[in-house]
């Protein structure tokens, strides 16, 4: 099974990318901020982070940034899913190591489109 990690601080984001991706079959692990999806990133298998920018603590792009140089999980994709739509945001994080970005509001299926991507499928 498809192991999908939400880092987000929005409950409600996540709710929603859960409520569309468990369905369909895949097991969701959430975190509401980037310290606590590094923790889960540590201590689980994870096929793929969708991750925020703008979280308290250590926003996404830090977290990209430490996923990239630790040695658990490293090589996991990264799809960013922010309000951001900064060119400058954007080179960032593609530098930082992300895999893909996606801007709010999207579509479930966009999204699935997106995850297929990236999974190699």
């Amino acid at each position: 099974m498809t192991t999908i990690l939400l880092v987000d601080d929005s409950t409600t984001i996540r709710n929603m990318l859960k409520a569309t991706f468990e369905p369909i079959g895949y097991r969701i692990l959430e975190a509401a901020g980037g310290r606590a999806g590094l923790e889960l990133i540590k201590q689980e298998s994870i096929d793929l982070v969708i991750s925020d920018q703008n979280m308290p603590g250590l926003d996404g792009l830090g977290m990209v940034k430490a996923i990239r140089s630790g040695t658990t999980n490293q090589n996991v994709p990264i799809l960013v899913l922010t309000t951001e739509t900064s060119d400058e945001m954007k080179t960032a994080f593609r530098a930082a190591g992300a895999s893909g970005w996606m801007s709010k509001p999207f579509t479930p299926e966009r999204l699935e489109a997106a995850l297929q991507k990236l999974l190699g499928r």
